[in-house]
């Protein structure tokens, strides 16, 4: 029997709908090519919508998207909402909705796509963040005190639970055990000056570390793993760490590996619904000028099919991608591709048909 995936669709603001609209092309080829079906259900939620209806995210879809396999978004960030708003309300209103408490970041760079990263080459920049999706300083504990006098006082707490970090911990281990490249799991924080969250951290890692001796493990602050990932990329197999190192070191990933324009991720729930995005705003500068890169949503439609399964069409994709930035795309700024946004999902298209780059 042909199998069957719900998928949801939010095309989001801006670009978003653009680059979605690309991805979805890329599933379909995809699926058609390994006998699957999908069967897409689309949910015009965003900054349009908010506009319109003064709604940001409605319990009644937060539980239609409950019951789908997988969710597929684009971008969300509209210019005539304040920023904060749709990000908090629909972004991190899913993940932890749906305790999506992974952020899967593949930071890695394809031949003729270029670095700023003098004589790196695909070869040293090829590593995974697990960012910890749930908790720390985005669950918004905190509040003010005398807010708008002189006398303001702002917090803003991180919460870490030994739940939380262990599960993390955990998957990341899983990961790298499965990847099986360099096996290698670093912890990236700061034990020096955030020493209550991260001694949670680090206790948690070398204790779940004993259960996976197949594994190196090595420990470095969020700092040193900046400046590395720009000294010595190659250093790197996979890195877990907390929600806002996570976010600050994955945008620098992005740029090491070519620019948000090939950068995707995915928010995990191993056990239930996970949602896959490119990694960059919605450009709504850029809105119908059908210029801008498709590449980040389509290889998170990669991670989308390997997570739910088909690891094979995921490999497809990718390898599609592969060739398509070897050989055809001059350039992945928006504007300088020397295709339009749907000429680059129609190649992906094509190579996916044709088996391009696929292994024998």
């Amino acid at each position: 029997m042909t199998k069957k995936y719900e998928i949801a669709v939010l095309p989001g603001d801006g670009t978003g709908p653009e680059v979605v609209d690309e991805g979805l092309k890329v599933l379909e080829a995809a699926a058609g090519k390994y006998d699957f079906q999908l069967n897409l259900s689309t949910y015009a939620i965003g900054g349009d919508h908010y506009l319109r209806t003064g709604e940001i995210l409605p319990a009644t879809i937060i539980d239609e998207l409950s019951s789908k396999d997988a969710i597929f978004l684009g971008a969300i960030g509209h210019p005539d909402v304040k920023p904060g708003i749709l990000e908090k309300g629909i972004l991190l209103a899913l993940r932890f909705s749906m305790d999506q408490y992974i952020n899967l970041r593949p930071i890695k760079l394809y031949e003729g796509v270029a670095t700023p990263l003098k004589d790196k080459t695909p070869a040293d920049i090829d590593f995974v963040v697990v960012r910890e999706n749930s908790e720390g300083l985005y669950v918004g504990a905190g509040g003010y005190l005398k807010k708008g006098t002189p006398d303001e006082v702002a917090i803003q707490e991180s919460i870490n639970t030994r739940k939380g970090v262990e599960r993390c911990i955990r998957y990341a281990f899983e990961y790298c055990r499965k990847r099986n490249k360099r096996k290698k799991l670093t912890l990236c924080g700061k034990t020096n000056v955030l020493t209550f969250a991260f001694d949670l951290w680090e206790r948690a890692f070398y204790e779940v570390a004993k259960e996976y001796p197949d594994i190196t493990t090595d420990y470095a602050h969020v700092d040193a793993t900046c400046m590395w990932m720009v000294k010595n990329p190659e250093w790197f197999d996979v890195i877990v760490t907390d929600n806002m190192f996570g976010d600050i070191i994955t945008d620098l990933g992005a740029m090491i590996q070519g620019g948000m324009g090939v950068a995707a991720g995915g928010n995990i729930n191993p056990e239930g619904v996970s949602m896959f995005e490119p990694i960059g705003g919605s450009a709504p500068k850029y809105t119908g000028k059908h210029v801008i890169n498709p590449i980040a949503a389509i290889l998170a439609t990669q991670l989308l099919l390997e997570t739910i399964g088909e690891s094979a069409a995921g490999a497809s994709v990718e390898s599609a991608v592969k060739k398509a930035l070897r050989d055809d795309i001059k350039n992945v700024a928006a504007g300088k591709m020397g295709y339009s946004t749907g000429e680059v999902g129609d190649l992906i298209v094509d190579y996916i048909k044709q088996g391009a780059g696929e292994s024998r």
